[in-house]
């Protein structure tokens, strides 16, 4: 494992860093030595500035002070996802100074380090390489759709969401680790930038795949991950939402990639698509079941982001709409997903 550091710059506290959440919590690629942020987190740990669990993860205030403490550290990753994947100017000055000190740069923005010649130049004088996860595939790469994954017996399980950074991949990944623990062979398709960061194996990048392809790109990685492992069940990693403006998705994951279960992500307080006004309201979670269903699928449990929530407020929700909506709601963060495990269990018999 490639020992890394990951660049944030001030946004850790934000929900721009899902990346860097996403390699806080886990990574089987990378050994993350370190988080670069800012004065008012420095010294802290990365975990418990997450989410209250202590993971030995600093946060350094500065790349100089990172590299004193993590000298061996060999890879700087890019830790945030900005409106429109553009690199900030700040973060290019930090990165130059890390191609200068040997560290090779891992990129998951749609501003492509290698469309930067004066960072291609620096790179090859001080042999590193840079990485632009979200570079997209040569043409002849690409995968058409087949119609071969009508073919699988295997039960399909989309984790999809009311909008943007609610905790789709983590809550993928705590069900697949969940499964482990219960001796149920499982797998996640990645379909972002952090799943592949994380270490997931089969997947591809949903948002820098030519749209004719993104059908064929998850058909196939399904059916790759099918056939070299056979397991019990695989989960799908949502992106975005089904009726978010900026960016709807979801659909293909119920249609091209067959998912008949889907488990939902809400938050309940937050009450635009992104946060922004402008963009419009979330609809209600009963109006998004409804259209899921109207796909074919079914519903199989909620899983909840208690942003803005107190504990107390979340336990509160949950209850009623359990008792409402007669699934399980799942506090991911708060209780884990092991709730769900028999549920899952009665989709393989």
């Amino acid at each position: 494992m490639k020992k890394a550091l990951v660049l944030t710059n001030g946004m850790y506290q934000s929900s721009d860093a899902k990346t860097a959440h996403g390699l806080v919590r886990s990574s089987e690629l990378f050994f993350i030595a370190g988080i670069i942020d800012h004065a008012e987190t420095a010294n802290k740990d990365a975990g418990e500035v997450l989410d209250g669990k202590h993971r030995n993860i600093p946060i350094y205030v500065n790349l100089t002070t990172a590299l004193k403490w993590v000298p061996d550290a060999n890879t700087l990753i890019i830790g945030v996802a900005t409106v429109g994947g553009k690199l900030p100017a700040d973060m290019l000055v930090i990165i130059k100074s890390a191609i200068a000190n040997g560290l090779s740069i891992v990129n998951g923005l749609h501003d492509y380090l290698n469309d930067h010649p004066d960072l291609v130049a620096l790179a090859k004088q001080n042999n590193i390489t840079l990485t632009d996860i979200r570079k997209p595939k040569k043409r002849e790469d690409l995968h058409f759709f087949t119609g071969d994954i009508f073919n699988i017996k295997t039960p399909i399980v989309a984790v999809i969401g009311m909008d943007c950074a609610m905790g789709k991949r983590t809550t993928a990944r705590m069900l697949m680790q969940a499964c482990a623990k219960e001796n149920i062979k499982a797998e996640m398709i990645y379909t972002g930038q952090t799943g592949w960061l994380q270490g997931s194996k089969y997947g591809f990048v949903f948002d820098s795949t030519l749209n004719d392809f993104v059908s064929g790109e998850l058909e196939n990685a399904i059916l790759t991950c099918y056939k070299e492992v056979s397991p019990d069940i695989i989960f799908l990693e949502g992106q975005s939402a089904l009726r978010n403006p900026s960016g709807p998705c979801g659909l293909e994951l119920l249609i091209s990639g067959n998912a008949k279960y889907v488990v939902l992500l809400f938050a309940p307080k937050r009450v635009y698509f992104d946060n922004e006004e402008h963009w419009g309201k979330i609809p209600s979670v009963e109006s998004e079941i409804a259209i899921i269903e109207q796909f074919g699928s079914k519903v199989i449990a909620l899983a909840m982001n208690t942003e803005g929530c107190t504990y107390e407020e979340a336990i509160a929700i949950q209850a009623s709409m359990q008792s409402t909506l007669h699934i399980p709601v799942l506090l991911p963060i708060q209780e884990g997903v092991a709730p769900l495990i028999p549920v899952l269990k009665s989709l393989l018999q």
